[in-house]
């Protein structure tokens, strides 16, 4: 037998809240690098925790553009951020 489905609800409990972001993050990064590999294909995931810090994972044909995106997020973050890049 395996096991229930989990409620789907925030975590009040502000340890265990943390605990289950840095388990599901492993697992999440893991899963985006497994079908990068098995199925050939380009993934992009970007995972921000409650503090802010980014996790990353891309697949080798993504890394420019995550680049892009973290050099915009920080220069939304210090409020220098201009677009003069068209997509």
């Amino acid at each position: 037998m395996g096991r229930g489905r989990v409620q789907l609800k925030r975590i009040e409990n502000k340890i265990n809240r943390q605990v289950t972001f840095s388990k599901r993050r492993s697992g999440l990064l893991k899963k985006a690098h497994e079908i990068s590999v098995l199925c050939d294909a380009e993934v992009a995931l970007i995972v921000f925790s409650t503090k802010g810090k980014l996790f990353e994972y891309s697949s080798d044909s993504c890394r420019y553009a995550l680049g892009f995106v973290n050099q915009a997020l920080r220069a939304i973050a210090h409020g220098t951020f201009a677009l003069d890049r068209a997509w």
